[in-house]
């Protein structure tokens, strides 16, 4: 065995007493907590972000290509279904599914309320995979091309705002075409949704494109936008550039995060957030292992003396310090990995916390919890922790035998 893995061993595994002891704890502590929290702090922002990118793309899809005339507004100039640039788009690397889609802006009206809303209207050729499993309450909605369907599918926003139900009739008014007429009609809800998006569930419903089309004086094949749905979030930008040069010069493509800028920049400040508390916690475990040391150092001063005076250098006796506060540093690890992994895995089977969803769009904490973050983590601050340690280790080079010795 080398000679200061001996001396480090032989020396601090039987030492119980003295101020050193309680410091080594504090320390063990505090590197435990600084682990912890930095694995929830990451799995939890990670989750967060994940779970909003989803529910967001998943109602408004990857990238839509509409009218470049369209100015933002709900009454938008049709675009014909049979367009030659689909096939080239749908070929595409990354390109799942492309679906057309007209949105028409009503008001419900009922004995009691009137809420304004947007008819979303979808066909055969719908993608209901997101939507599937956010039914709450009845069942799904079947369109055909061929003939036109007054069932409807509504938000719980909107049901439990104005007191309906499944099953119950729906009355909505419609400005048509020519801005000047008012038009109503009445559909059935067969299905209540929700997402925890509020500023999707308060507006949208969905129904049979068929009716967009008659109130807008429209042709069967005709849509108010195309939605492209890909495989890969990541992808998003570079697919939508391609998209963006294969269309052809009338029409616009934007990616969802475009359309909504506001919720992914909101998304992006969650990332200094995290930044920030990782750099707080590094700092304060750091510098509490610093403190730990020197003080260990200190306590150690006769038996420095009396190694320098048998002949030992600085580099062996900074290595026995050093070995000791890395024992330390690993029991530290070991306790923050297991109280950060098995609170992550508990939130993440049982959602014991709870949010309020009309803030966060989510009912309970996300997590999302990743191998490869977890060993980065550690790695990291492992690192960054051991290079601070050896700034105690300084001292020992001031310590002369002499001294050591005599004032011991």
């Amino acid at each position: 065995m080398k000679p200061h893995l001996f001396i480090a061993n032989r020396i601090f595994s039987s030492s119980g007493n003295g101020l050193s002891m309680g410091v080594v704890r504090v320390a063990i502590i505090s590197v435990t907590l600084g682990v912890a929290i930095m694995i929830a702090s990451v799995a939890i922002v990670i989750g967060f972000k994940q779970q909003i990118r989803e529910k967001v793309i998943g109602f408004a899809a990857h990238i839509q290509v509409e009218n470049l005339d369209n100015r933002a507004s709900w009454e938008v100039n049709p675009i014909n279904r049979n367009q030659a640039f689909l096939e080239e788009v749908l070929q595409m690397d990354g390109v799942t599914h492309i679906q057309g889609v007209a949105n028409k802006a009503g008001i419900i009206k009922t004995d009691e309320y009137i809420q304004g809303i947007v008819l979303k209207g979808v066909g055969s050729d719908y993608n209901w995979s997101y939507l599937q499993d956010k039914i709450v309450a009845g069942q799904g909605v079947v369109f055909s091309d061929t003939i036109r369907s007054d069932e409807v599918i509504i938000s719980m926003a909107l049901a439990n705002k104005l007191k309906l139900q499944v099953g119950d009739d729906l009355r909505v008014w419609f400005v048509g075409s020519d801005n000047a007429q008012v038009r109503g009609r009445k559909f059935l809800i067969k299905g209540i949704y929700e997402t925890g998006l509020t500023e999707f569930d308060e507006m949208y419903i969905f129904g049979d494109i068929g009716h967009v089309q008659r109130l807008n004086g429209w042709q069967p094949s005709d849509v108010g936008h195309f939605e492209v749905q890909i495989a890969d979030i990541d992808q998003l930008n570079l697919i939508g550039q391609k998209i963006y040069h294969s269309i052809p010069i009338n029409l616009v493509a934007y990616t969802a995060r475009e359309n909504y800028p506001h919720i992914f920049d909101w998304l992006d400040l969650q990332d200094m957030n995290v930044v920030v508390i990782i750099l707080l916690m590094v700092l304060v475990a750091g510098i509490t292992m610093i403190s730990t040391l020197l003080i260990i150092i200190l306590e150690r001063t006769q038996m420095i003396g009396i190694l320098k005076a048998m002949g030992s250098d600085n580099k062996l006796i900074r290595q026995i310090f050093l070995l000791h506060a890395a024992s330390i540093l690993f029991r530290g690890l070991i306790w923050g990995n297991l109280i950060g992994i098995g609170f992550c895995l508990l939130q993440q089977y049982t959602g014991v916390l709870k949010l309020p969803a009309e803030s966060y769009y989510l009912s309970e904490v996300p997590i999302y919890l990743n191998a490869i973050h977890v060993l980065l983590i550690n790695l990291v601050t492992a690192a960054v922790w051991l290079v601070m340690l050896l700034i105690p280790t300084a001292v020992i080079s001031r310590i002369t035998p002499v001294k050591a010795i005599r004032f011991s």
